[in-house]
Formats: C-alpha cells, structure tokens, sequence
C-alpha cells in the first residue's frame, strides 16, 4: 500500500507550532494535536515514507499500530493512541510480570505473522546498521516502554526501527533490551527486569539464540545508548544466554 503523498487539509500543522511535546526520542519528536491525532516529526529532516508505508502494511494485516492519517517529507500525522505504556502499568502494579511477558510473546506472534512488502525499501539512516533483511516484519524496539494498553487492547508504537528480517531477531532484541535493565546492578527495576525476562523467554515460541550475536552487535551501536548503558550489552547477552541454556537443559 502507497504511502500518502500528502497531509490532508484536516491534518496540516504549524511547522513552527505542531502543540504540545508528548516526547522525544534519539532521531524524532511526537506532538500531541489533539485527542485523535498526534505529529512525529523526525529532526534532520529524515524521510519518513519508509515508516509510513511499513505502518500501513502492518495495519491492512489488522496488526495493533497506530494508523497513519498523513505524510509529508519528515512528517507522521497519525491516530493518537490512549493508555498507560506496559511499562507504566507493570511500575504501578497493575499487570503482574506473566501477563506482560505475555503481550509482550504476544505482539511478536502477530507481527512475525505478517509477511516483508516485498517493494519496500529500508530507510537510509547513518545511526543504524544495515540489516541483511528476511521474510517478515520486524519492530526491533518492541519493549514495555513502546506497548501502550489502549481499551481496544495492546498497540505497539515507535515503529522507527521497523524493518524486514526474521522473527529470531527481533525476539533477541527484545531480550537483550530487557536483559540490559536486569544486568544493571545500580538499576531500581533490575531484579523485576531479570523476571520479566526469565518470564519472556518462556512465553515466547521463537528461541532467540541463532540471532542472539546480531542483536547484541546491533544493540552495541544504537544511537538510543549513552557510553554507561552500551557498556551493559555484553552482559545482557550473556544472561540472555544463560537463561536460554538452563531452560533447554
């Protein structure tokens, strides 16, 4: 499905006044612009079609990601969605580590369950490796902060990492994510993180271990780190390893 070319009339925003800064991330901003709507605007002007198109493949598959409402150049116009982030949920104590092991399993499913564009084309992005590609959709970012619980049920968002690859990969991102958080001894959330992670892995019907290498050299040069947490990235790996290897055994 075509990316749109445009922004509709009903969509079009100040450039120097899209509303209220939601938040930041390492390459873009999310505006809210109203109840229904919210702006992603990547800085340094990155082309945004290749996310756009992405997000509208996963949605025509019926996958739990917010609808884009229009394009243009850097711009992301799309549906605002509402609820706590899984992450905030978990803090609160309103999903208990299963179950978000659990969404978590979950998403992936459905996500590896859709199938690459097979015209689309990855974004050019000096900050990001090249990946060699596979046969279905991958996230590659698809952790508790990025899982919003909307009435309707979860909905993944920040889908700037999105790629093409295979179902291996994108597991052991996940993993070696929530592994940094367990290996950071200094860390308030690392002992629930490392029974999240435990908790995770079993829930999962992908063993991350092929890809386990790939994601912890991709995890080593993400813009997203500062020097302090890039250095927790062997470490998470090998934990990662560990709990794979005393569940096989």
């Amino acid at each position: 499905m075509p990316p749109a070319d445009v922004l509709p009339p009903e969509s079009e925003v100040p450039a120097d006044d899209p509303g209220p800064l939601l938040t930041s991330g390492t390459s873009a901003d999310v505006y809210a612009l109203d109840d229904a709507r919210v702006l992603r605007r990547y800085r340094e002007g990155r082309d945004a079609t290749p996310e756009v198109a992405l997000l509208q493949h996963v949605t025509a598959h019926g996958f739990p990601a917010p609808a884009v409402l229009g394009a243009s150049g850097s711009d992301i116009v799309m549906e605002r969605v509402h609820g706590p982030t899984l992450l905030q949920a978990l803090g609160a104590g309103e999903v208990s580590i299963s179950d978000a092991a659990r969404v978590l399993a979950d998403l992936h499913a459905r996500l590896h369950a859709i199938p690459a564009p097979p015209a689309w084309v990855a974004p050019s992005d000096r900050d990001w490796p090249v990946l060699a590609g596979g046969p279905v959709v991958v996230h590659l970012g698809l952790h508790p902060g990025n899982v919003i619980l909307a009435e309707p049920g979860p909905a993944l968002v920040d889908w700037a990492t999105a790629r093409s690859g295979t179902p291996e990969l994108d597991v052991a991102v996940t993993a070696v994510m929530l592994a940094e958080v367990a290996v950071d001894a200094g860390g308030d959330y690392s002992q629930a993180a490392r029974a999240l992670l435990a908790a995770f892995l079993h829930a999962s019907d992908v063993s991350p271990l092929a890809a386990l290498d790939d994601a912890s050299a991709m995890r080593a040069v993400d813009p997203a780190l500062v020097p302090g947490e890039r250095e927790l990235v062997p470490d998470a790996a090998r934990l990662v390893r560990t709990l794979l290897e005393l569940t096989a055994g």
